[in-house]
């Protein structure tokens, strides 16, 4: 077994765990919007999940997929590579400047107005639409990983 598909593996793990944790705020987080009094909680699970397991997999996706670029000697130059470079860094940029701050600010609210309060019904809206974008922005990632489109 060669040393590339070790990375090509390890590449497909991080990425299961980082979409799949992902995929999952949606369901929690509707399942605390019909039951509000488990929200705080549900919001506070998926900041840990978020922080703890699939950010942490996106960074090390980074990682072990130019790691694979460089030892098939693929130019970063390639389409499907650079397209999906330039919505990674969007992904990172959104993700950490626009989608954690909102979550945090969701969860602040939360506690301290609780889940009738405007400005968490604001949040709650945001955080919903900048995870939909986010996940686009994933799957057109998977998409251009797995077809390898050229022009």
């Amino acid at each position: 077994m060669s040393l590339y598909v070790i990375l090509k593996f390890v590449h497909v793990l991080l990425a299961i765990i980082a979409i799949g944790f992902n995929a999952s705020y949606a369901i929690w987080i509707a399942r605390a919007e019909r039951e509000p009094e488990h929200a705080l909680h549900v919001l506070r699970g998926v900041k840990f999940l978020d922080d703890r397991f699939a950010n942490p997999a996106y960074g090390l996706l980074l990682v072990f997929g130019l790691a694979m670029t460089f030892m098939a000697g693929y130019p970063l130059s390639t389409l499907w590579i650079a397209a999906s470079l330039v919505l990674y860094v969007g992904l990172v940029l959104v993700g950490l400047f626009v989608y954690t701050p909102t979550l945090k600010r969701q969860i602040a609210v939360l506690e301290a107005e609780g889940a009738t309060a405007p400005a968490y019904t604001q949040l709650s809206r945001r955080s919903s639409a900048v995870g939909i974008a986010l996940a686009v922005d994933v799957v057109v990632i998977v998409f251009l990983m797995v077809t390898k489109p050229t022009l």
